[in-house]
């Protein structure tokens, strides 16, 4: 499939609309479930700070997978995303405090490449700290 973006309208240096989102313990439970990823750093407070994190900390492939929806929405076509990856520089740490954290995530157009493609770079921030380092996405454009 490819995306709604025309690659000859898209220039380096393109920043895509950036998006917060809201991370919960409530959302944690959520994403468990659906992945099966039960480990207790993602819901138990107590385990969590035992083992040396300083409080609950959401999934990494929840948070890989929030980032990646800024570009996705953008290209119109998750399945225009012909390559993604990132490194897990920071965790999002998660309170009790009915609030939660946010993850606020920004990406821009680093590169044209052949057969109608762009790399797109991302930056994921939580708390003020980079929590994803080397986030790129190849996106094939129309």
């Amino acid at each position: 499939m490819t995306a709604k973006i025309a690659y000859d309208e898209v220039e380096v240096g393109t920043e895509l609309p950036a998006q917060t989102f809201p991370v919960t313990r409530a959302t944690l439970v959520q994403y468990a479930g659906a992945s099966g990823d039960f480990n207790p750093i993602h819901w138990n407070e107590k385990f969590a700070v035992e083992v040396g994190l300083p409080d609950v900390i959401a999934h990494g492939m929840f948070t890989m997978a929030e980032a990646i929806r800024v570009v996705t929405d953008w290209a119109g076509d998750p399945a225009a995303v012909v390559e993604y990856g990132v490194r897990f520089t920071k965790p999002v740490v998660v309170p009790n405090d009915g609030t939660g954290a946010l993850i606020e995530v920004s990406a821009k157009v680093a590169a044209k490449l052949d057969d109608q493609q762009v790399r797109v770079d991302i930056t994921a921030m939580s708390a003020g700290q980079k929590v994803l380092g080397m986030s790129r996405a190849v996106v094939r454009l129309a």
